[in-house]
This record gives C-alpha cells, structure tokens and sequence, in this order.
C-alpha cells in the first residue's frame, strides 16, 4: 500500500471537500446551536431528514435475505443464512438476525425497504460510486451535492443541513452554500491519539496549492474551535457504538427545535471482501442498536414525528460468495427508509438471482427517485434543482 503522507492525504481532503471549504462551509458549535433553536425554533410540521451513510458497500443481499431462494444458498452455501435464523418479513424475504429494532419498526409499519436501488451503468469503485449517491449525477462528475443544491435553492442558512463530523461530505456542498459542520465531543483518549496528526495536517507549507492550503487552515480552526468550546457541555455517547452517538446529538438538537432540516451521520467498515459474516452482521448491529432507540425517541416528541430517516450504501455486493468467505463489489442493494411519516413495505421489485449482468444484480430501482419523495414530501421543496427532471415518486412518504 502506498505511504500515506501528509500531501497526499490534503490532495484527498480537497477532492472531497475543499470546494465546500473554499465556498464558506460554516463549523458550528453545540451552544450555537441551540441558542439558533431558542432564536429560530423549527416550526410545527416541518420534516425532518436524517441520512444515514454506511461507506463501504454493504452486503444487500445478507441485509434483505432471500432465504426462500435455492439461488441463495447455492451461490454462497457457507455465507448464506439458514431461513430459520432470518427475521422474516414474508414468504420469500427477512432481515438479518441483527436488525430486530427494524424488524419490528416493518411490524409497526413504519419501514419502508426499496428493493434492488442502483443507477445506470453501475460502478463497482467506491469512490465514484460513492461520489454518484452524493452528488446525484451518475452520468458525469459534478462539483455540488444534491443536499448542497437543496440548500442553494431554498435559501443561505447553513444551519439548515448540519454534517455531525468535521468534514463535510460530497452531498453537502453547494455552489453557493455548504452545510453546518458540527463535531461530536472527542474522548481525552482519542483527542490525545490524533493531536499529533491533526497538528502536521494543520501546518501551513508553502508547498500547498490554494486548494490544499484551504484544507490545511480548516485543520487548524477546528484545533481553535475544539480549544474554546472544550469547557462546554455537549450531548453524551452512548456506549461504544459510533452511530449511537451521532445519532445522540441529532435526536437532542431534534428535540430541542434546533432550526435544521437535515442532518447527516455515517457509519463505515462494510467492504466485507473476507469473513464477512461475523464482520456485517456486528456492523448490521451497531446500525439497529443506533437507530432503534433514536426512531423511539423521535416517535413520541412533538418534531420528531416528523422525522424521516434514510440508510444508504454506495453498491451491493455480487451474488456469489468468493474465497475468503467474504463477496466483492456489487451493484443494487436495498435502500430503508424508516420514520413515523414513512409508509410501510416493500416497494420496487426483488431483482433476480438468476438473472444477472456479469456476476451482478440487475437494478430495479434507482436513487434519485428516493430522494425525489424525501425533497417533496419531507423538506416540502421542489426536487428538480436536486435530482433533475424526469424523477418519479416511489409513494413511500
């Protein structure tokens, strides 16, 4: 592998997120925060999205199990679940045995699972599928997200998106605005393992381009940021469970009206190319173990109702199992939706296990249609400047 120095880790930092950096990307507090949600408190009725990213390629097919498929267990006889361990939905589909939270979440009606979502000519990179989801243009690169074009065509507040993590994602940069980036208080230990590191990222070298430099200088007004606010009070983790956390301070900026329309989270490690089964199913349930509580939470506050939560990962993984008991990189996977707004069920169809493009699931779905019912129907905006034209609704809001 090669050495990762610190130019080569700027030049990655600014060709994910030195356009938001250099368009006025805003790092907000928690007191800003909530001194915006006693200022501007949200208004009865607006909705809520919270996206939940899960970088690495999750396995759809070990998520949303055709355990009634001989298919299934032929193509991956040792990875494959025995319909006994899954948690059925029906006749022919379950959930993974960690997801019970969620299973119960489709009993009460309030999980909606898009079947086989991908977009056309599929592609099995991380990066530029990833970069696909978040900007919303499989066809060409472009340099804006589709949060960052909501946001320019809806108004100037940045406080409407808020990332919890320093670094803006592709999805939250704008042309004109960019997303809040509000960070999670930091352990002592973990502040101490990566002082070190954010120190020689932060030092300015005249070496830099502007792009690299700009990503530098944000290193070095987190430092200031942390500094400051570090006698501040912020909302608690939970456990060890990263996403728990995150979700932690959304659901209390959630409850206490902060003015924000969006938030985004993410959780990582689900390039499962070797044992993936022990790996995805304790990744599988860290996500239940974040999100059943927070949908809870959210189910019985007066905001929260309103609030919608979309899980997402850059591509499925091919069908057959390969030699490390793990599976490669993919196409379709499902796509859950899950709130108390959400409508309940499966939409789109099963994509085949026998009918196959090279190895690949044939996609059913695609993306920017999800979005299309969460701009509408959640952020009540027009989803054009967004999506584009040409989108459909899925009903699922």
């Amino acid at each position: 592998m090669p050495q990762l120095t610190r130019r080569t880790f700027l030049r990655a930092s600014a060709g994910v997120g030195a356009l938001g950096l250099l368009s006025g990307a805003a790092a907000v507090s928690w007191p800003e925060l909530m001194d915006a949600a006693q200022r501007r408190p949200l208004a009865d009725g607006d909705g809520v999205a919270v996206i939940v990213t899960l970088y690495g390629g999750n396995d759809g097919i070990n998520t949303l199990i055709p355990y009634a498929d001989n298919a299934y267990h032929d193509a991956r006889p040792d990875l494959a679940y025995a319909p006994g361990d899954v948690l059925h939905l029906d006749d022919q589909l379950g959930l993974n045995p960690a997801l019970k939270g969620l299973h119960t979440a489709w009993g009460d009606g309030h999980l909606a699972i898009v079947r086989g979502v991908s977009y056309p000519k599929p592609d099995h990179s991380h990066f530029r599928s990833m970069d696909i989801w978040q900007t919303a243009s499989p066809d060409e690169p472009v340099s804006t997200g589709w949060i960052g074009r909501w946001l320019d065509s809806t108004g100037d507040d940045p406080l409407r998106a808020v990332n919890i993590g320093a670094v803006l994602p592709p999805m939250a940069v704008g042309a004109k605005t960019t997303a809040a980036a509000l960070s999670p208080t930091t352990t002592a230990a973990s502040a101490s393992r990566f002082a070190s590191t954010i120190e020689a990222l932060s030092a300015p070298d005249d070496r830099d381009t502007d792009v690299m430099s700009a990503v530098s200088a944000s290193y070095r007004t987190t430092q200031a940021s942390d500094k400051a606010f570090a006698h501040l009070g912020q909302p608690a983790s939970r456990g060890a469970n990263p996403l728990a956390a995150q979700l932690d301070v959304v659901a209390k900026a959630i409850t206490a009206a902060a003015p924000t329309r969006v938030y985004m989270v993410s959780l990582g490690g689900f390039d499962t190319h070797a044992d993936e089964r022990g790996t995805q199913q304790r990744l599988l349930q860290t996500l239940d173990e974040a999100l059943t509580p927070f949908l809870q939470q959210m189910a019985t506050d007066p905001h929260g109702k309103d609030v919608v939560v979309l899980a997402y990962s850059e591509f499925g993984r091919r069908i057959r199992a390969n030699a490390s008991q793990g599976t490669d990189h993919g196409t379709a996977g499902p796509v859950f939706v899950a709130g108390a707004p959400v409508r309940g069920g499966f939409f789109g169809d099963e994509p085949s296990l026998t009918d196959l493009d090279d190895g690949d699931l044939k996609p059913t779905n695609d993306f920017r249609d999800v979005y299309y019912d969460i701009l509408t129907h959640t952020l009540g905006a027009d989803p054009t400047p967004a999506v584009g034209s040409g989108r459909r609704s899925l009903g699922l809001l």
